[in-house]
């Protein structure tokens, strides 16, 4: 039995001669601590470690748009290129064609066929009244708070919007189309990726430009009537998206100077 009165007890002499008492809560404290930090020390050894490996050289937080800029604008560049190369080699052989027409009945016969079809195919410039419609995203920010806040989707335009436009403006009797001033033929294909256009292996940010020759006011009906247009027209209003049409007294839609192989097609339903 251990008394606390009277004469200090042997155990309390021993724990003042190995330093004195200490709290108890503090002691576990202790204790807890210092099995805790080897395992802390070890995580975040293994933390750094895989930072390390995932970023290889790199800033894992480095902003990725100026690099994906650089690819866009090369790749632009690439395709530039390669189409003034083709323009070249299509201007040889028509200057071979030509001079083979005026000694070949048959070739000649083809050719004055062929150049019968280039208007309607977008093979020829074309200028007279018409309209342009322009698309374009808005100023406001995904960010902005509210219960009716839009997200990032609700303040771009958006491939079918180009769509709607078009198709509306087809309709409404346009004879000759272009968008961002490249022409618009039968085998051309609007795709849009993010917030940029991609048309005939061009890119484009907005604002998007629509240009149509025809009849302004028939078209603009066609643009009224058109469900597509309406829904962004309502955009617009909602989150500040952009949307103009201008009426051209004379106005120019220049030739189609791309590749006019179709690589593939199906038969409609």
């Amino acid at each position: 039995m251990e008394y606390t009165t009277g004469a200090p007890s042997w155990r309390l002499v021993l724990r003042r001669a190995l330093g004195g008492l200490r709290p108890r809560g503090r002691t576990q404290r202790t204790r807890g601590w210092s099995a805790v930090v080897p395992l802390i020390a070890l995580a975040a050894g293994l933390l750094f470690t895989t930072s390390a490996r995932t970023a290889d050289g790199t800033q894992l937080r480095d902003d990725r748009r100026p690099q994906l800029a650089q690819l866009i604008a090369d790749r632009n560049e690439r395709h530039k290129e390669r189409e003034k190369t083709f323009a070249d080699l299509r201007a040889e052989v028509d200057a071979d064609s030509a001079r083979l027409a005026e000694t070949n009945l048959p070739v000649k016969e083809a050719r004055d066929k062929a150049d019968a079809l280039r208007p309607q195919a977008g093979f020829t410039a074309l200028a007279g009244p018409g309209l342009t419609v322009t698309l374009n995203d808005s100023s406001r920010r995904g960010t902005d708070l509210g219960p009716n806040a839009p997200d990032n989707d609700d303040l771009v335009v958006h491939q079918g919007d180009v769509q709607a436009v078009v198709n509306a403006m087809w309709a409404g009797g346009a004879e000759a189309m272009s968008i961002m001033d490249v022409r618009v033929i039968s085998t051309s294909a609007v795709r849009c990726v993010g917030n940029t256009l991609l048309l005939h292996g061009q890119v484009f940010s907005p604002p998007f430009k629509i240009t149509a020759i025809g009849e302004p006011e028939a078209m603009r009906q066609a643009l009224e009537s058109a469900e597509g247009v309406q829904q962004f027209r309502d955009a617009v209003a909602d989150f500040g998206l952009g949307y103009t049409e201008t009426v051209e007294r004379n106005v120019t839609v220049r030739a189609y100077d791309g590749s006019s192989d179709l690589r593939s097609a199906r038969v409609a339903e």
